[in-house]
């Protein structure tokens, strides 16, 4: 019999694959949970339900691995300091969880011999390429199978397949959504949300339902572009995001309903929750506006797009992604400072303060009060000298030039 390590989340896909693996690859499955800070299942809140539950799908063992902080230091917050949102707007939700999944699954089929991993992706999505290609990346002697991609049932076909085989699922015929989460935020598919003219129902969102009744306002800590506080209180890397998107969800802000490119070509109608996400990507930007020189900043700028769409299409392990790595990493040396941020019901979220040791702001230069430090007498020369090419050319070539 062959042994195949399974990224299992306890949701229907991976739970039906357990059975599938067994009855129609002869396989030993040894499943894997990976905790990157999503809720437990909603109607038992137990890391233990989900492991009992892949073992009733037949489970040859389940394993239960806690990488909340792993999650939030090694790879969020890479993601902050490099600004990442894909198409200027997803900030890799699920994208900066597959590495982490990945890095445990093939630490699992070491440690069990198995001669492949598996995934519950289908053949439309993008995760399947981020599963893929990380495990190529780290382990390219292993085997992956996708069962999704070969059984071709529909969400109905599937809640039919867990009754046959009495696997014990929360997901019915008719809340047919598909959820995956993690402490960066959380994506919610299928269903009546498969028309992208339809308003999201409000049910299904958790992270960002309004319960504060006034504006509420926290400060961010940075060194080094990463965030390591709020409000003055040091907090490790999961707790300090789950804490801010409870502060920022609390008053609507974090929610996105966009249109997607997928890495397969398809374009997908997409909501997302990620309150805490998206304030610090806001607060870390706007502290690199302070902190960053210009060129620098620039520079930046123009490669974080080519970052966070490395990262979209599972290329984590690349050598181009390790390489602006480096870049990002450098550029955040004197990233240090605290923003002020403010949200306001329903779903604002504003910058309304910074500071830093390091600021290249200086005060004395930006006034135009008395106690301006700026030698306005040089400005003449250096515009003039700034603008030497462009006179030139309007002389000579320009369509005001004199006529002779």
């Amino acid at each position: 019999m062959r042994r195949v390590v399974l990224a299992y989340s306890g949701g229907l896909d991976t739970s039906i694959a357990v059975r599938w693996l067994i009855e129609n690859r002869d396989a030993e499955v040894i499943a894997v949970a990976v905790d990157v800070g999503q809720e437990a299942d909603a109607t038992s809140d137990s890391w233990e339900a989900i492991r009992q539950r892949a073992l009733a799908a037949g489970a040859a063992e389940a394993i239960v691995v806690d990488a909340r902080q792993e999650m939030a230091e090694e790879f969020c917050f890479a993601a902050v300091r490099a600004n990442a949102r894909y198409e200027g707007k997803y900030p890799l939700v699920s994208a900066l969880s597959r590495p982490v999944i990945v890095r445990h699954l093939v630490r699992a089929a070491r440690d069990h011999g198995a001669h492949a991993v598996a995934h519950g992706c289908t053949g439309k999505g993008n995760d399947q390429v981020r599963f893929e290609v990380a495990t190529r990346a780290l382990a390219p002697d292993l085997d992956v199978i996708a069962p999704a991609r070969v059984w071709g049932l529909t969400r109905e076909q599937s809640v039919e397949y867990a009754a046959k085989w009495d696997i014990p699922i929360t997901v019915t015929k008719e809340k047919v959504y598909s959820i995956d989460e993690n402490l960066w935020g959380k994506s919610i598919e299928c269903g009546v949300l498969e028309d992208p003219w339809v308003d999201p129902p409000e049910d299904i969102f958790t992270m960002t339902r309004i319960t504060a009744s006034s504006p509420v306002e926290v400060v961010v800590g940075f060194e080094q572009g990463v965030p390591v506080s709020l409000d003055g209180e040091r907090l490790a890397g999961d707790d300090l995001v789950v804490a801010l998107g409870r502060l920022a969800g609390s008053t609507g802000f974090g929610r996105l309903n966009m249109v997607e490119n997928r890495r397969v070509g398809i374009k997908s109608r997409e909501i997302y929750e990620a309150p805490g996400a998206l304030a610090l990507l806001m607060a870390h930007a706007d502290l690199e506006d302070l902190t960053l020189e210009r060129d620098l900043q620039h520079e930046k700028a123009r490669l974080e797009p080519r970052w966070a769409e490395l990262v979209y299409d599972g290329m984590w392990y690349s050598p181009l992604k390790q390489a602006l790595d480096a870049f990002m990493t450098e550029s955040q040396r004197h990233v240090t400072g605290e923003v002020k941020l403010r949200f306001s019901p329903p779903g604002a979220g504003f910058v309304v303060g910074r500071r830093s040791p390091v600021a290249l702001y200086d005060r004395s230069l930006a006034t135009y009060d008395s106690g301006d430090a700026f030698h306005h007498e040089d400005a003449e020369g250096f515009v003039r000298l700034w603008g030497l090419g462009i006179a030139t050319w309007a002389a000579r070539q320009g369509e005001g030039r004199a006529e002779s």
